[in-house]
């Protein structure tokens, strides 16, 4: 009488017998499910952690290879196929990480090589240098990314040979002024032991220069060519400021630079 009393109570007490019911109902199917994964194999409760740990892994995967990781996103894929036995996807996967980390590799360093191509360009050699091996430390494996060292080198000797040849050539043709323009950047290049054969013919150079400015400013003023002779002039003071020419120009420079205002 006492457990029929019970289970009245359980079953039809309170407001509402229905909802008790339910209640019971929901307890029992829980119980239910509670027994059956307690009478569930060891090989059965392995293989529902396998696949909770592959959900759990390919999730972080997929991260990685979206961020760029492509290291850690490698080693979790070996976790998927070794610890967890899915080794097609794993391979899938590798394949994927793989194509992906070349492409953007490719991508990186076609930008890092416009940016060391315009150094070679302006001819910024140490800069040039720095950037070289800036490259090949970032992308060790990229054919790109080799031998740039001796691109530069070789560049640069070239630049050498280039401005070697023409300040020669204008020497010789007599284009004094041209010799030293060049003059001024090949002399970067030389050491002063490179430089010291060139000190007669660049002393030559200068002498000539100087003669060429000073009979243009002289032919200037006979025109009466103000402005030309005021330009010419202010060159012969600027680049040979303790020559007497320098020093008679300064003597007529304001007279002459007053009547090209003229």
């Amino acid at each position: 009488m006492a457990v029929r009393g019970a289970g009245s109570v359980v079953v039809g007490g309170g407001v509402g017998g229905n909802d008790g019911g339910e209640k019971v109902e929901e307890i029992a199917r829980m119980l239910r499910e509670i027994n059956s994964r307690a009478t569930l194999s060891d090989d059965a409760v392995r293989v529902l952690n396998r696949h909770n740990e592959r959900d759990v892994l390919v999730k972080a995967i997929e991260e990685d290879i979206s961020a760029g990781d492509w290291e850690p996103a490698l080693i979790l894929v070996r976790e998927l196929a070794d610890r967890c036995g899915y080794r097609v996807d794993a391979e899938e996967y590798r394949k994927r990480i793989e194509r992906a980390r070349s492409e953007t590799v490719d991508r990186e360093v076609h930008e890092a090589l416009g940016e060391f191509e315009r150094l070679l360009e302006e001819r910024r050699w140490d800069v040039a240098m720095a950037d070289a091996a800036r490259i090949a430390r970032l992308w060790p494996e990229s054919p790109r990314a080799m031998g740039l060292r001796e691109r530069v080198e070789h560049a640069r000797a070239a630049c050498r040979a280039e401005l070697e040849r023409e300040f020669l050539v204008a020497a010789k043709d007599g284009r004094a002024e041209r010799a030293l323009e060049v003059l001024k950047e090949f002399d970067f290049y030389l050491t002063p032991e490179e430089a010291a054969p060139y000190q007669e013919l660049v002393r030559g150079l200068v002498t000539r220069a100087r003669e060429n400015l000073g009979a243009e400013f002289k032919l200037a003023v006979q025109d009466r060519n103000w402005k030309r002779a005021s330009e010419v002039g202010e060159r012969v003071i600027a680049e040979f400021p303790n020559t007497r020419m320098a020093a008679e120009i300064r003597e007529v420079i304001d007279e002459i630079r007053e009547r090209g205002r003229g």
